[in-house]
């Protein structure tokens, strides 16, 4: 079991506390909160770009240890081509142009 109710009590009582010194902190030094719709995997380009072929990657392989997990991840992103980061990047504008096309009404299936 990784939390029993104690802990479960006091992480929500944390979370709670740094919520409201948040808040404060922002009306203090006057910040606007910008209202946004939830996450899309299709706009995040760690979810769209870098996730999905990690995920494929590894798919099927399994791991002794955290360690070797992590040596495989690093592995993987050595023989990564240079442009892989760049082509993400520019890939991700016709994609928030739809979104801003469409009002934020964006899911691509």
């Amino acid at each position: 079991m990784l939390f029993d109710a104690k802990d479960l009590d006091s992480c929500v009582a944390e979370l709670s506390f740094t919520a409201k010194r948040t808040k404060e902190w922002l009306e203090r030094y006057k910040w606007y909160i910008i209202v946004h719709p939830a996450p899309c995997p299709d706009l995040a380009p760690s979810d769209f770009h870098l996730f999905g072929p990690l995920k494929r990657y590894l798919g099927g392989k399994k791991f002794e240890d955290e360690d070797e997990l992590i040596g495989e991840v690093r592995d993987w992103f050595s023989k990564l081509d240079p442009n892989f980061f760049t082509q993400g990047i520019y890939s991700l504008l016709p994609r928030w142009q739809k979104c801003i096309a469409l009002h934020g009404n964006y899911i691509e299936k």
